[in-house]
């Protein structure tokens, strides 16, 4: 790689991450350099910074693009393609759980959905699982849909909130449980 120490152990770990994400380890590298640069860059910079083939640059932008993680810019009298991040880290965050939960989640709901419709499974275990992780991932995706429509600064005053959340929540229930025996 020809990049600054200090950015090539970050290209290394996005490597490392997106085969974790649902891409391979050269496309995670790419995403990394396209976030981290400043510039923005055609697909023969970014072979030379990985020290990869141009073939498989333009195979893992094509990777890139599916995802909606990044977006063709042109450059004024230049013919060639540039790539920038397409959007701020909330937007490319949310579109890459977004398409995690396309790519997984959805599928699986898929097959649950099925299996609830198919009347002739006689096994009650079975059948109180498949509804149980159905109605835990409607779940999930109901509550991703509702984090997926907040502005980036509520959805951060959410998460800062982390465990005060449960806090509040189980000072809720303890008080409904109180009115409820009274």
């Amino acid at each position: 790689m020809n990049l600054p120490a200090e950015l090539e152990s970050l290209v290394v770990h996005f490597g490392e991450m997106g085969s974790r994400w649902g891409f391979n380890r050269t496309v995670g590298q790419m995403f990394a350099v396209i976030v981290f640069s400043e510039a923005h860059l055609n697909a023969d910079q970014i072979a030379n910074l990985l020290g990869i083939s141009r073939g498989n640059v333009s195979m893992g932008l094509k990777e890139l693009q599916s995802w909606q993680l990044i977006r063709v810019h042109h450059k004024s009298g230049d013919r060639k393609d540039y790539f920038k991040p397409a959007g701020d880290i909330w937007e490319l965050a949310l579109q890459v759980l977004s398409e995690r939960r396309k790519r997984e989640v959805e599928p699986t709901l898929s097959i649950l959905r099925g299996q609830l419709m198919n009347e002739s499974s006689n096994d009650n275990f079975v059948s109180v699982k498949v509804e149980e992780i159905h109605n835990l991932l409607e779940l999930f995706n109901s509550w991703f849909d509702d984090i997926h429509r907040m502005k980036p600064e509520s959805l951060m005053t959410l998460l800062k909130l982390g465990s005060g959340v449960g806090k509040v929540l189980d000072l809720k229930h303890r008080i409904s449980k109180k009115d409820v025996s009274q």
